[in-house]
């Protein structure tokens, strides 16, 4: 349902009214002189769920786009400092968009606002757009460089609405992967054009891509496009399929069809296969159908032989299933988009092919014996791979010298440890193909790797082997944690900042003496004042200090906690309260989730740090979750954060009778699909074998 709406407020004369369009008239109401009466212009044409106002107390930063948009960022009064960097994205980010679909913002302004309480983390109201404090306001003293590069890309994503849902909206909520699959990935678009020197798409791979394929291979997946009954359904599908695999999908046809076609038809039709089609003579339909309309990806398996100066290759496809092969009559078939380059040009496809049956055969000429082959250049398929022995050893040469680009080392090494905890290759192997990694220089490599380590180091934490995956982890971070010290250095930038952080933070909690010592030495002279820490320095600080300390320890953080003033370095401390040892303090730690201090879309984070700190963290965690069941589902009403909470708490176990327990308590409370995918995360942790 579209119409206009004429929005007229009656406000306290003191206090900012905000709505989606400009005011045209502000006076004095007739029978009370402590109020006001705000009239706003009549909008366009607009859907109902996009209407928005606000009332209350704002300071403001204001600019003009290049294009002549009036922009402003709303913050709490004595903050619009922190304001400053959303500006400078917005105004930035709307003529890109102008540009890229080729049609002006439609409105004569777009407003910015924090909002204190903000369960979600952005919503793209026309012209008013929401936020959280954390997804809009930086401080240039106290937030660090991932925060800074968060408030980029959700002030990218929200911008991106006001054309692709806003002024062009989806038919029905069934079409709802479209509109956030889009989005999210025109976000990292936009971010790169702003902020070339994040690399921002390789870091794609590793928070979204990677994401989409792991979710996507539990049996309890779905497909992008679900029939949507009622709107009431449309909770159930708002996951990490319609963002995360909506934009890898998009981000795979847009590679397919080229970015002059993509750019220029994305708004132009409803039906959007038909249009891609046309403009770029490419079976758009059939292929995306194989992809929107089915749950689950390929597995794309390849063998080679050399003969003479060519290089043949076996490719066929089956479906990758995270709990490993089933045996089943049903094979179903997708139509692949398949790229291949050689160590001669690793950026540039020496071959591409459309693999639409089970397994094709392909010749490389020109390829000698001593070249590596790689399937998937850029890591832009939606698909896992599976190298036969001697293409995998051929390929470790190319992470060694870095002759692989940085997003093909990092989705070679993801795949790999996909494909060892679906049970399919030894873990064992795939840690001994890791000390090919130990001078890896780029950060979203090593964020991966550390990730994947994590998981790996969390299921074997009720095992013999948790100490020696401690002492893997000490000895392939510390040669870079060595090159890189605690203290930035001239020339260096954005993603310097992040890979030191995410260094000294895992070095830290794997129980590397050196930065323990130094940890805790920063940390008392932050406390007593006498040299505070980078904002870039607080949270691997804080979580080694937590994680090797006692009860004064966490009462100092619990301090530090009330006296912040700033909600990122709250939420900052919060996110690393659970790596606390002791159960007494760790049961502190859950008590503090529930008070008055934690703001209640906050009570997440911390009860999902404990989860994830340790063994003991998890068992506690899933019992105060049990014990305070009745509140917690009452604070969320089922929404959103109630399915989160339940991810973040039971994912780390790997015990059948843990799958069994969260089908039975959950089922009443939360929605099938929620339930069915935490009971399959759990299934599948069980069935990683070592």
């Amino acid at each position: 349902i579209k119409a206009t709406f004429d929005i007229t407020l009656i406000v306290p004369k003191d206090r900012v009214a905000l709505s989606n369009m400009n005011v045209i008239e502000r006076k004095p109401h007739p029978d009370d002189e402590n109020l006001v009466e705000v009239k706003f212009a009549t909008t366009p044409i607009m859907s109902t769920y996009l209407v928005a106002f606000v009332i209350g107390e704002y300071d403001h930063v204001e600019s003009q786009s290049s294009d002549g948009v009036t922009v402003r960022v709303y913050t709490p009064v004595g903050k619009a400092e922190q304001g400053k960097f959303a500006l400078e994205v917005a105004t930035k980010t709307l003529p890109f968009y102008k540009d890229y679909f080729n049609v002006p913002y439609p409105l004569p302004k777009i407003d910015l606002i924090a909002i204190a309480d903000f369960a979600a983390g952005a919503m793209e109201n026309w012209g008013l757009v929401t936020y959280r404090e954390t997804a809009l306001l930086i401080d240039p003293k106290n937030s660090c460089s991932s925060s800074r590069q968060w408030v980029a890309l959700v002030v990218g994503h929200e911008l991106a609405h006001q054309w692709f849902g806003n002024l062009v909206t989806m038919e029905w909520w069934t079409h709802l992967w479209l509109n956030e699959g889009f989005a999210s990935w025109i976000e990292y678009l936009c971010v790169d054009h702003c902020f070339p020197e994040y690399d921002i798409w390789t870091q794609f791979v590793s928070a979204d891509y990677t994401r989409a394929l792991d979710l996507d291979a539990l049996d309890s997946s779905h497909p992008i496009e679900v029939n949507v009954g009622h709107p009431s359904e449309v909770d159930e599908i708002f996951d990490a399929i319609s963002y995360s695999k909506g934009a890898s999908v998009i981000r795979m046809l847009h590679n397919y069809i080229g970015d002059e076609v993509g750019g220029r038809t994305t708004c132009a039709s409803f039906d959007l296969w038909e249009c891609l089609e046309q403009a770029s003579g490419k079976p758009i339909a059939a292929v995306m159908s194989s992809w929107t309309k089915q749950m689950g990806f390929p597995i794309i398996a390849v063998d080679q032989e050399q003969v003479s100066e060519e290089r043949i290759l076996k490719i066929s496809q089956k479906k990758f299933c995270a709990s490993g092969p089933h045996d089943s009559e049903e094979c179903p078939n997708w139509m692949v988009p398949i790229s291949i380059c050689t160590s001669e040009d690793p950026k540039c496809s020496k071959l591409k092919l459309l693999l639409d049956s089970p397994e094709t055969t392909v010749s490389l000429s020109g390829v000698g014996a001593d070249q590596w082959v790689k399937i998937n250049p850029g890591t832009v398929g939606f698909y896992r791979i599976q190298y036969s022995s001697s293409m995998l050893e051929s390929l470790l040469p190319g992470v060694r010298d870095l002759s692989l680009q940085p997003v093909d080392r990092l989705g070679l090494q993801n795949d790999l440890f996909s494909l060892s905890r679906a049970g399919m290759i030894s873990t064992v192997e795939v840690l001994k193909l890791m000390e090919a990694f130990i001078n890896e220089p780029n950060y979203t490599v090593w964020s991966d790797l550390s990730c994947n380590l994590g998981v790996l180091s969390s299921l074997l934490s009720h095992t013999d082997f948790h100490e020696e995956i401690q002492e893997f982890i000490r000895d392939l971070f510390t040669p870079i944690g060595l090159k890189l010290g605690w203290d930035s250095k001239a020339g260096e930038g954005h993603l310097d900042a992040l890979l030191r952080g995410l260094v000294l933070g895992k070095l830290g909690k794997a129980g590397h003496k050196p930065t323990l010592e130094e940890a805790r030495r920063r940390f008392k002279d932050h406390v007593e004042g006498k040299q505070v820490l980078p904002a870039d320095l607080r949270s691997p600080v804080y979580l080694t200090v937590l994680k090797h300390g006692d009860g004064a320890t966490l009462d100092t953080m619990l301090k530090l906690h009330k006296q912040a003033d700033m909600q990122e370095e709250r939420n900052r401390i919060e996110r690393v309260l659970g790596a606390i040892s002791a159960p007494d303090l760790i049961q502190k730690v859950l008590s503090f989730a529930l008070s008055e201090e934690v703001r209640p879309q906050d009570t997440v984070s911390v009860i999902g740090g404990v989860a994830g700190s340790s063994k003991q963290g998890r068992k506690a965690a899933w019992k105060f979750v049990r014990d305070n069941w009745e509140e917690l589902y009452n604070r969320y009403q089922g929404g959103f954060l109630i399915s989160r909470l339940i991810k973040l708490t039971v994912d780390g176990f790997a015990i059948d009778k843990m799958a069994a327990e969260v089908k039975v308590r959950k089922r009443r409370a939360l929605p099938v699909c929620v339930t069915a995918v935490r009971t399959a995360r759990v299934q599948k942790n069980a069935f990683w074998k070592v």
